[in-house]
């Protein structure tokens, strides 16, 4: 089908008839007879498969993607290959641009999150970077940089969303491999350390400093309902009050793109009910929404609430509307199984374990008031001031049942006089009936143990 032709000076050619019958020449220029009749082997091979239809074979293809430019020019001159597509070179600042413009599934707050991780990611990156040109190593050195300067866990959020940036170009086919895929870490942990439990009483003070009834409810929603602030508490309706059942339908933004997840229902509960109950006597008539003064993304609920908690006295908690809600969660799981909890907070069992369920003082207290008491009433069992370790270690008198009196007794009456012969009578008088003993058995006792007799006698 082809063949090779020499010309002076060690050059050569393929010649082969092309698909459309006319002669076609490939100028190898200086080359071995070698490496010709390789040349000549792939092209009869591209021949074959242009004349039949059929793809290329796979060791043919991956020669015909590392062939030097030159020789992949001459084989496209004469169609034996395609002329090549010119590849465009995303750079990294445009991507993400047009990626996050794409989402418009995404609720503002999480757009807002989005663009301030791709500012972290082009300010370390540049926004000319090539997509395929960020390696796995690049964002280990990316991670470490951030830790110099954040938080753990918001090193951890600015990471995956920078792994969900290059999974979507993955799955675009603009890159073949996500740098950050295998990164470990990108999933925020649970800080117990930061864990709060807001007691009644530092609710009550809270409540009693607020400045208004549109705030003691602000403040109940989360400690006495569980709601999220402030994304639920804004969306409250005071037609999603049920009086008569003792229900609050409340509506959740965050878990809205869970099937069934898009609202849930909570009792009134006392404590919140009274608060629900003053807010709706201030209303004005046809309010729609039960909070109407903080509607305002901008308005920042933590630092006045911060005010509020100091002015009652007490110091701000860490985390301190999430506290709030996790205090009650706590709370209700003390007295209701935590399916219905979970149910009534929106979140699942697994997600209050990790991040909402606390150990109190109080559940100390409950674990171990009766040991408590009986360990209060065997260190006041005895007057002395002696460890019990010491009392154990000094030698105790013989015990004579029916006789026995205690040290204090003894020491505080007068021995009757005696002579050397037993005294069975008087000791018989000193005694109650039930507890008398015959003056042989005294006799015996001391008889088998004269050495604590002698003791005590002396």
């Amino acid at each position: 089908m082809a063949s090779i032709s020499r010309d002076p000076g060690g050059r050569r050619r393929i010649l082969f008839a092309g698909p459309n019958g006319r002669r076609m020449t490939i100028r190898l220029g200086k080359a071995s007879q070698r490496d010709a009749e390789a040349v000549k082997l792939r092209v009869e091979q591209l021949l074959v498969a242009k004349l039949t239809g059929n793809a290329v074979a796979a060791d043919t293809a991956h020669w015909i993607a590392e062939l030097d430019a030159r020789l992949a020019d001459k084989l496209t001159r004469v169609g034996l290959i395609p002329r090549p597509t010119t590849k465009t070179v995303l750079a990294l600042g445009p991507f993400l641009t047009e990626y996050i413009a794409s989402r418009t599934d995404v609720k503002p707050n999480t757009r807002a999150h989005l663009e301030r991780a791709m500012v972290d990611v082009l300010k370390f990156f540049g926004a000319d970077k090539p997509l395929e040109e960020v390696t796995p190593g690049d964002a280990d050195e990316f991670r470490l940089h951030l830790l110099t300067r954040l938080g753990d866990n918001t090193v951890r959020r600015i990471c995956g969303r920078a792994k969900q940036f290059f999974r979507a170009a993955t799955r675009k086919r603009m890159i073949s491999e996500n740098p950050f895929g295998d990164m470990k870490g990108c999933n925020v942990q649970a800080n117990r350390e930061r864990d709060f439990f807001v007691t009644e009483d530092m609710a009550q003070k809270v409540l009693e400093a607020c400045p208004s009834a549109e705030w003691r409810l602000l403040f109940a929603l989360s400690r006495f309902g569980g709601l999220r602030c402030p994304s639920e508490h804004l969306g409250v309706r005071w037609g999603d009050v049920d009086w008569a059942l003792g229900r609050l339908t409340v509506h959740s933004p965050k878990t809205a793109h869970h099937e069934g997840k898009e609202s849930r229902v909570i009792p009134l509960f006392p404590e919140l009910r009274s608060h629900l109950e003053a807010a709706f006597d201030e209303a004005q008539p046809g309010t729609e929404f039960v909070i109407t003064g903080y509607r305002d993304r901008n308005s920042n609920l933590r630092t006045q609430l911060e005010r509020i908690i100091r002015k009652a006295g007490l110091k701000p908690w860490p985390k301190l509307w999430h506290n709030l809600r996790a205090t009650r969660q706590t709370e209700l799981t003390q007295t209701h199984p935590i399916h219905v909890v979970c149910d009534w907070i929106g979140n699942s069992q697994a997600v209050a374990a990790k991040h909402y369920l606390q150990v109190t003082d109080a559940d100390f207290d409950q674990a171990n008031g009766p040991v408590a008491q009986k360990a209060a009433q065997q260190a006041h069992a005895n007057d002395r001031q002696e460890s019990q370790a010491v009392l154990a270690l000094t030698p105790q008198p013989l015990e004579l049942p029916g006789v026995a009196a205690t040290c204090d007794t003894v020491q505080q009456s007068q021995a009757p006089p005696v002579g050397l012969e037993p005294t069975t009578m008087r000791l018989t008088g000193a005694v109650p009936r039930s507890s008398r003993m015959h003056a042989s058995s005294v006799w015996a006792i001391i008889y088998a143990n004269p050495g604590s007799f002698a003791n005590h006698c002396i």
